[in-house]
């Protein structure tokens, strides 16, 4: 009997699982089409890099945010948490206040990437290898994370009451994401990052479901804990930098995109939770992106936007939880 029910309900997940994959493909195939008009070549190529970007940053995002969620216990932070997108914010007002914005527009978009991910996993790095030692606190990483956030934006409005307001102007168009200014040549160094990190949290997918049973359990079952929390922490700092340092911050898309896909799939078997919140973020990104697109004359930020929803979405949670 109990193997019936197991096996409904995998077909169940399945089917939903395939029907999100369906309106992830629909959601492409109309903003590819919707409103294609002039130039096809170029309309065609600009086109396809912003939807390569956005998905390999709603996977990014995605996948990262199920995995600190699962390591940490905890269904309400994201890895913002940890001060990486605050750390993002200082080094772009950081560079425009020693090169202005005349600089800053002349450094190479490679290099610049490469620079903000390599910014982002050193700190990343500080933080999640001390795990390692014997006796580590996830409490205090996480503590430490926060006020490292707050240090870095503290900077951040120093600096940005200092620039000149032309600099100023620069600086705006980099601190939010966006997908209107991608670099192809970018989409390759984040995609192979994306790919290998993403391949490597879905071999860990049982080991994430053993993880999800809490630390003492999956001692208890012979789980290294320490060194597979480092590990999977790892993984989850070179997406959250790859995705940020390719479009910008998006701190609560995680948060938004993890708690649709629970109430959409109804279970937490990262077996089935991983692919489906990389599918809901693929939605909610293209599918917004097209909104805003045609529907509202590209005016406003998909990024502004989603942060916006998200936060909602946020404080929705803590409310529910406290009256629970």
């Amino acid at each position: 009997m109990a193997e019936v029910v197991m096996q409904r309900g995998l077909v169940r997940h399945e089917g939903r699982l395939a029907m999100m994959a369906t309106v992830a493909v629909l959601v492409g195939v109309a903003f590819m089409t919707i409103g294609l008009r002039g130039n096809l070549d170029f309309v065609v190529e600009l086109r396809a890099v912003r939807l390569a970007a956005m998905v390999l940053v709603g996977v990014a995002v995605a996948v990262s945010t199920v995995v600190f969620q699962t390591v940490c216990a905890n269904r309400i932070i994201t890895p913002s948490i940890m001060g990486l997108d605050a750390l993002y914010v200082f080094c772009q007002t950081a560079l425009v206040f020693a090169l202005s914005g005349f600089g800053f527009a002349g450094i190479d978009p490679r290099l610049h990437f490469l620079g903000n991910f390599t910014a982002m996993t050193s700190l990343a790095l500080a933080l999640f290898l001390p795990m390692l030692r014997r006796r580590f606190d996830l409490t205090l990483m996480l503590l430490t994370g926060v006020v490292l956030g707050v240090l870095f934006r503290s900077l951040t409005t120093l600096l940005a009451r200092l620039l000149d307001p032309n600099d100023f102007a620069v600086l705006q168009g980099t601190v939010f994401a966006s997908f209107n200014a991608v670099e192809p040549d970018l989409l390759l160094l984040a995609g192979v990052i994306t790919v290998a990190c993403v391949a490597i949290a879905w071999r860990a997918r049982h080991v994430l479901d053993v993880l999800a049973l809490g630390t003492d359990t999956a001692i208890g079952l012979g789980l290294a804990w320490r060194g597979t929390a480092a590990g999977l922490l790892v993984v989850v700092a070179a997406l959250v930098s790859a995705s940020t340092a390719l479009v910008g911050p998006m701190a609560f898309l995680g948060l938004l995109v993890v708690s649709l896909t629970e109430r959409i799939v109804g279970t937490n078997r990262h077996a089935i939770l991983l692919p489906a919140a990389a599918l809901t973020a693929i939605i909610v990104l293209v599918g917004g992106q097209t909104v805003l697109q045609h529907a509202l004359g590209g005016e406003g930020s998909l990024g502004i936007v989603v942060e916006f929803v998200g936060g909602i979405v946020f404080l929705a949670i803590l409310f529910a939880g406290g009256r629970r």
